[in-house]
């Protein structure tokens, strides 16, 4: 059973509202029937020190990854997950996380390359609930099991690989990292990052837009004509590509150009710089940085 949209405003002027909530709508909306709350952290450990009311947990690595292969689970791992977690294929499916929704939009990503009919992202995440000082609990939800259907996952088209980089470049290729790591400046690993690369820089041809330009300090949405002027320079009808350093804050790039500015044809290179900066005898590119004060 599908949930009404929120009708803020904001969402209004993006390419999909369907896509995006408010914290005031989903607070006035917990327990209803056909609704199902999903957090998913960086910090895998923050939902143990307060969540929303009713959120279950997935957590990116342990719950989405493929234990052997790295790859995410199949159509059957994804359904027990699914009826385990409690959640229907026609529930409203709303997610949220820490650090401004990087691994929430990752975790929404993978729901719709398994097709799931309604997923949505909390605007701000985890940071514009606890800001808000809203309600919060300890208490782990055990919902009835579900009946999950097996849906096999459909990676094409928005997800990108690296033979696709190798043999056929994309017309547009977006490096959400920051202005240090695009250049090649060396960055220290952090939780939930990759413990380093053999290689510093960028994939060539790539042209830096740091994901963080698409918010606000607070880590909610700019408007669209803010974003759009971000992005101007790209051209939404044309085959794009994001990628990261392990596809956590370009999944967050690729929710922004898909159902904010809804560019046509956008994917997500999920290898990102974990994969291309320790390939033997792939090209990288830097650039001059010049640090601020």
């Amino acid at each position: 059973m599908a949930i009404e949209h929120d009708p803020h405003p904001l969402y209004q002027e993006f390419a999909h509202p369907e896509k995006f909530v408010s914290a005031a709508w989903l607070s006035a909306r917990l327990g209803t029937d056909g609704l199902r709350v999903v957090e998913s952290d960086e910090d895998a450990f923050l939902y143990d020190i307060g969540h929303i009311p009713g959120a279950v947990r997935v957590d990116w690595q342990r719950d989405l990854n493929d234990p052997v292969t790295r790859d995410f689970i199949d159509g059957e791992a994804f359904a027990a997950l699914m009826s385990a977690r409690g959640i229907s294929r026609d529930d409203t499916v709303v997610i949220y996380g820490d650090r401004a929704n990087w691994w929430a939009a990752y975790t929404a990503w993978v729901f719709e390359l398994f097709g799931h009919p309604d997923v949505r992202l909390l605007d701000g995440g985890r940071d514009a609930w606890m800001g808000e000082e809203r309600d919060t609990s300890y208490a782990v939800p055990d919902y009835p099991r579900t009946d999950y259907p097996v849906v096999e996952r459909n990676d094409a088209p928005q997800r990108c690989f690296v033979t696709e980089l190798l043999t056929d470049a994309p017309s547009q290729l977006i490096d959400s990292r920051s202005p240090e790591s695009y250049a090649g400046v060396p960055q220290p690993a952090g939780a939930g990052k990759a413990p380093g690369f053999l290689r510093h820089g960028h994939i060539p041809g790539a042209v830096n837009f740091p994901w963080g330009n698409a918010v606000h300090p607070n880590a909610r949405f700019r408007t669209r004509a803010e974003i759009e002027a971000i992005y101007s320079s790209l051209d939404p009808t044309a085959r794009t590509v994001t990628y990261c350093e392990l596809g956590e804050s370009s999944a967050h790039s690729w929710f922004v150009l898909r159902h904010i500015l809804g560019f046509k044809e956008v994917a997500l290179y999920d290898g990102s710089w974990a994969e291309w900066g320790n390939m033997v005898r792939v090209p990288v590119e830097k650039s001059h940085f010049e640090p601020t004060e």
